[in-house]
């Protein structure tokens, strides 16, 4: 048994992964009855991920803001701005692709039991709330713009305190990434058990009636993650961006894809800046933060599916209102809720835009949490690995202005 644990951890863990899918695939297909004792993987997995995700962002922001050195720099500005440079370009080809290839979807489904924010100034005021939230609840709800908050201003609190105190919060830091770790390595079993419970629950019936939205949205967010995201790369680094780009699609995507949660996906995304030689200072802080605001898929949602409903009943959309629509999908993004198909409930905002009754908008709604089975998992898998890759890209950027 032993020597079989040891082969196995020998192989690669997006070798392991893929294994994981392909066994998941067959079980749903020829054993659907065993869903009750193969579905559980799944969910003890993303539990695990995210029960880990909070005390993980708030010891590794504390140790690296509390033990930074003065004069040290770190990458944070360059990586918020491709955070927000990102999401504004994915919302122009959330837009483009609309006017380029226009669709219209039959509105029939309800959405009852969700309640969308009633303006931007509600999306902020939430924002904002969720800043100054109790520490406490903050940990217990995973509301991490409050726990990255708390982070930091007990990070600058504990800058002048005993080494023994940093050493302590470092020696925390240190055995929660170990746990995420251990894990990590459950992760082809965890997976195992999604694949096979997403096959089991939804099937792919009830994608065929909005398979030319699910086809335009898809598209714009493959664009997105193979186009626009290297070209970004390329500008800042001066080098051939794919090897990156592919490498965090395979090793942060693939787990994001089947877990559809950013913040779930943290962990995951820590353990590969550590791969990558990143720098700990910054990625310890640009994580969490792109888990919180960095959302070009959700931008791409936002924008595909406002101007469809658009499309639908005859709306017709000038220039001017459309980068309006473009900046609010962006802004919209960033205030987007970290569960799957958060980014849904913001459709009625933006088409409240064109004066579109939240009536109809809130069907458009329903129609996203049909085709959220791929849309949703698509969306989180290209927000996610961005994180990876932005931070990435400011370290090599950095590195290349220096030498």
């Amino acid at each position: 048994m032993k020597n079989i644990v040891h082969k196995w951890s020998q192989i690669s863990l997006v070798k392991r992964i893929l294994i994981g899918i392909i066994v998941g695939i067959l079980l749903a297909l020829t054993i659907p009855e065993a869903t009750s004792w193969v579905s559980i993987l799944g969910s003890l997995f993303v539990g695990a991920l995210k029960a880990v995700a909070p005390i993980l962002v708030l010891f590794l922001v504390m140790n690296a803001i509390s033990g930074h050195k003065a004069g040290k720099k770190t990458n944070m500005k360059t990586i918020i701005g491709l955070y927000v440079i990102g999401t504004v370009l994915a919302g122009v080809v959330g837009v483009v692709a609309s006017f380029l290839f226009p669709v219209s979807i039959t509105l029939k489904p309800s959405a009852e039991g969700v309640a969308p924010p009633e303006g931007i100034l509600e999306v902020i005021q939430t924002l904002l709330n969720n800043i100054v939230a109790n520490p406490v609840s903050a940990i217990i709800n995973a509301n991490y713009l409050g726990i990255l908050a708390w982070a930091i201003l007990l990070g600058f609190a504990l800058k002048k305190s005993a080494d023994s105190t940093k050493t302590m919060i470092a020696n925390f830091s240190d055995a929660t990434t170990n746990i995420v770790k251990w894990v990590i390595e459950l992760a082809p079993f965890g997976i195992l058990g999604l694949v096979f419970d997403a096959i089991y629950t939804n099937g792919l019936e009830t994608l065929v009636e909005y398979g030319q939205l699910l086809v335009l949205l898809l598209s714009c967010m493959f664009f997105v993650a193979l186009v626009i995201n290297p070209l970004i790369t390329f500008i800042y680094t001066r080098q051939n961006p794919y090897p990156l780009v592919l490498r965090t699609l395979r090793e942060s995507a693939l787990t994001a894809f089947f877990t559809r949660s950013s913040a779930a996906n943290i962990p995951v995304n820590m353990a590969l800046c550590e791969k990558l030689g990143l720098d700990k200072d910054t990625y310890s802080v640009s994580i969490p933060l792109g888990a919180t605001i960095n959302m070009a898929g959700a931008a791409v949602t936002i924008s595909v599916l406002t101007l469809a409903t658009a499309h639908t009943i005859g709306t017709d959309v000038d220039i001017w209102t459309a980068i309006i629509l473009v900046v609010l999908s962006a802004v919209s993004a960033a205030g987007a809720s970290g569960v799957p198909g958060g980014s849904l409930l913001l459709i009625p905002l933006a088409c409240s835009l064109f004066g579109i009754s939240n009536d109809i908008a809130m069907q458009v709604v329903g129609v996203g949490f049909i085709i959220g089975v791929l849309q949703d998992s698509c969306e989180t898998a290209l927000n996610s690995s961005s994180d990876v890759l932005f931070t990435a890209t400011a370290d090599i950027a950095n590195k290349r202005s220096q030498g």
